[in-house]
């Protein structure tokens, strides 16, 4: 993948001051493969920086429709600057998520949906105000075209050890998984090229596609006796015959012999899982820990980052040389990431993180340590992460 207009060749991170549609606008069309937005919320509320769209007329609705108004057209250029394979990934909460969810379908294309993440950031709940303990949040998840997408809804992470009972005499962990189909789609009318009989011991284990002493024929068939078929063809089980075992079991109809993969923990090109839609603070991290690594880097001056767990995870899901933007910058999280996972893994990734020259909040932590704008945050610490960890920095 090469790198867009604005990117420094071989700089991981470079940094736009402005306002991100004029900035996403001069980006040449199909030049980023991740775009991660975390857009204000609407709460309300003021943090860092303002958090509320104001309208002279139309109370609450009048709010909406004024944040909408704002993120249309920062969608349409998303949409527009993303590579065939790319992927978008937009932070939301419950003010604003159900119509961010059908701005991005209209936007982006329903049938571009990918998933809607849970996102467990705060995991004690928020105890300020009415009603519930609010600790989660979500992510919007859209593909420029699903048919084409890059993006790999998997990990290594995902992959629990403990799903893996049994260990092998050279000390390899596996599980056992039944070698027939279970999904009743597949049968002997919708796949009959996997129905045939194979042969097995059930004393010694061994199992093969033709008879031998002590062997007995065994058919693929569903816990109610209804004929099935096996999810591997005959020349695989005849290339990895030691991968499977014949076993007795206990069936709804009594005793029965069947056959069963040996699943192998460790595999080649190592082992991945689906990443499931709900994702805990213990994984990907939470607020505190977010506010911990900028205040590790460049002090307490941002009251609501990201973890870099979080965007860990999601750049994860692209290949490992994505040109990756993030409009709504904050604190600098994406660029941060970035550089963690280009070393983790030997990536080559590059970031344009933009944000815009907004006022912090008066009276808090930004301004007592002398940053005046968001910008000034985001710069702040991108400029801290090349020092710390590399990669380079640029402003342009």
């Amino acid at each position: 993948m090469t790198s867009t207009n604005l990117l420094v060749v071989g700089v991981w991170n470079t940094f736009v001051e402005g306002d991100n549609l004029d900035v996403m606008t001069g980006l040449d069309a199909g030049s980023t493969d991740l775009v991660y937005a975390d857009p204000p919320y609407n709460t309300g509320n003021d943090f860092a920086y303002a958090d509320r769209f104001r309208t002279t007329r139309g109370g609450l609705a009048g709010r909406h429709r004024a944040w909408l108004e704002m993120m249309r057209p920062r969608l349409e250029q998303v949409h527009r600057v993303l590579s065939p394979e790319g992927a978008v990934f937009v932070s939301i909460d419950d003010h604003e998520g159900a119509r961010l969810r059908l701005l991005m379908d209209e936007v982006l294309g329903e049938e571009n949906f990918l998933a809607q993440v849970v996102v467990n950031l705060n995991p004690k709940g928020r105890q300020l105000g009415r009603g519930f303990a609010t600790d989660h949040e979500y992510l919007l998840v859209y593909a420029r075209d699903a048919r084409r997408c890059a993006l790999d809804a998997s990990s290594p992470d995902a992959v629990d050890p403990d799903d893996f009972p049994e260990v092998a005499a050279d000390g390899r962990r596996f599980r056992h998984l039944p070698l027939r189909n279970t999904n009743k789609k597949f049968n002997p009318r919708t796949a009959p090229t996997l129905h045939f009989p194979v042969h097995g011991d059930p004393d010694g284990g061994r199992v093969a596609l033709d008879p031998f002493p002590g062997s007995v024929e065994v058919r693929p068939v569903f816990g109610d006796g209804a004929p099935a078929v096996w999810r591997w063809s005959r020349p695989l089980i005849a290339a990895r015959p030691d991968d499977l075992v014949c076993r007795e079991i206990r069936g709804l109809r009594g005793p029965r012999v069947d056959v069963f993969q040996r699943d192998w923990l460790e595999r080649p090109g190592g082992r991945r899982k689906k990443l499931r839609t709900i994702w805990h603070a213990a994984e990907v991290g939470s607020t505190d820990t977010a506010v911990a690594e900028v205040k590790e880097l460049v002090g307490h001056v941002f009251e609501s980052p990201k973890p870099t767990g979080l965007l860990r995870r999601i750049l994860r899901t692209m290949p490992s040389d994505a040109r990756v933007l993030d409009p709504f910058a904050g604190s600098g999280t994406t660029g941060h990431a970035v550089a963690l996972a280009n070393l983790e893994d030997g990536g080559s990734r590059q970031c344009l993180s933009v944000n815009s020259a907004e006022p912090v909040r008066p009276g808090s932590h930004a301004e007592h340590a002398g940053l005046a704008t968001v910008a000034d945050v985001t710069r702040a610490r991108l400029r801290a992460v090349a020092e710390r960890l590399g990669g380079g920095f640029e402003e342009r």
